[in-house]
């Protein structure tokens, strides 16, 4: 898909491990595990889990000793398999410490997360940010200065609530708080560059819980700087809930041209998968037309005329079909994350919708004849009837991908 449609505005570009984020580069996919980061193996093998979704950046706590001691070998732990996606550490309160003490640690990782309100207060604040900027600066690495409104710096606060209370035309309280978010990203990101860090390597983040806040703070973000940006929701929640929500704010924003690099914040349900935060952040981004990761599924939602659970069961195995088989086919058959399959449920749109797909399949309503026309780039080329229709129109979607993308 192409992201003609969408203008983003322009950020200086920042290369985190191998991957660009902001400039001309496409929006890039990243999450973050809830793995204990002492526990190697379990962090390497959610991390993998995560990157084979599509994560293209992942995020590690990096909160004690013993996961700062644990960084470096995860990053070996990976790279034995393969993988080599960068990893980002997340540091609150004793990152200077950590980075200071564990040079290893600071090796091994490609970008520092910095909170501006967890760092420290006054002088101590200063030294410890400076630390880290300047430890950073050392190894070469990219910063995300995120600033949260669940833990804003306090004495920013303290002053910039003060001088609105004295202001002739003071700001509204969401106002206010939305400022105060954007000065201290823009202040902390001016003290960064005063230390020695470029441009190029400087993320920043001003991230909400509520939709019409996270709109409204990167607004003014953007309309204020160049500084690569990374979008998220934070505490979206749990199912769909979450999923709604973070849909809401960042589809706005991206449409807008807003934003280089996202992250969509779920609480994972009881058993859930970590890898669906990266599947919705995918689906964001390819049903906006920004990019483009899987081939896309077409269903109808079923209604008195499709009685029958049949064609919602074949939607869902082709869909998940289709993406088990990602891993195999990018790089085999280039272009085929752009292909769409349509799988209809009678015939009021079913032919039609077909048609539209480069393959897909009309199955019969209520009262309908039981055949199942298919139809691949608007021509019908086969009926499929009996026990088997599942089965088979899998295989003819197998020999559609490989006869239109394996020549590529």
């Amino acid at each position: 898909m192409s992201s003609s449609s969408v203008k983003r505005a322009p950020t200086v570009a920042v290369r985190v491990g191998g991957i660009v984020v902001g400039g001309s580069a496409p929006v890039v996919v990243q999450s973050m595990t809830n793995t204990d980061t002492a526990d190697i193996a379990a962090t390497v093998t959610q991390v993998a889990q995560l990157h084979r979704a599509g994560s293209e950046l992942v995020r590690i706590t990096v909160n004690t000793e013993q996961a700062a001691q644990a960084v470096a070998k995860i990053r070996e732990g990976l790279d034995k398999q393969g993988i080599s996606v960068p990893l980002v550490g997340d540091f609150h309160f004793n990152g200077h410490k950590l980075l200071q003490k564990f040079p290893d640690c600071a090796e091994a990782l490609a970008k520092y997360r910095i909170n501006p309100g967890n760092v420290g207060r006054g002088a101590n604040r200063d030294e410890k940010f400076a630390s880290m900027i300047e430890l950073a600066c050392r190894y070469d690495k990219a910063v995300r200065i995120g600033v949260n409104w669940g833990s804003m710096d306090q004495e920013l606060v303290v002053r910039m609530m003060d001088e609105n209370a004295s202001s002739l035309q003071p700001l509204d309280n969401d106002q206010i708080t939305r400022e105060i978010m954007v000065i201290s990203a823009l202040e902390n990101a001016r003290r960064a560059e005063e230390l020695g860090l470029g441009r190029d390597r400087i993320i920043l983040s001003c991230k909400m819980s509520g939709v019409q806040d996270l709109i409204g703070v990167y607004r003014e973000l953007s309309s204020r700087c160049d500084y690569a940006l990374h979008l998220g929701l934070t505490e979206a929640g749990m199912g769909s809930k979450g999923i709604v929500s973070s849909t809401a704010a960042l589809a706005v924003l991206l449409q807008e041209g807003i934003g280089d690099t996202i992250r969509i914040s779920l609480t994972p349900e009881p058993g859930g998968a970590r890898t669906q935060e990266v599947q919705v952040a995918q689906e964001i981004l390819q049903t906006m037309g920004m990019r483009s990761f899987t081939p896309m599924v077409i269903a109808c939602p079923g209604c008195g005329r499709t009685s029958s659970v049949f064609f919602q069961q074949l939607a869902q195995e082709i869909q998940q079909y289709l993406r088990d088989q990602m891993p195999h086919w990018s790089g085999k058959y280039p272009g085929v994350e752009e292909m769409s399959v349509a799988v209809m449920g009678c015939v009021v749109n079913g032919p039609g919708e077909s048609k539209h797909a480069n393959i897909g399949i009309s199955l019969p309503g209520s009262g309908e004849s039981p055949v199942a026309p298919v139809y691949e780039d608007g021509e019908k080329t086969v009926t499929l009837k009996g026990e088997h229709i599942a089965q088979e129109f899998q295989a003819l979607v197998e020999r559609y991908v490989d006869r239109h993308y394996g020549g590529k």
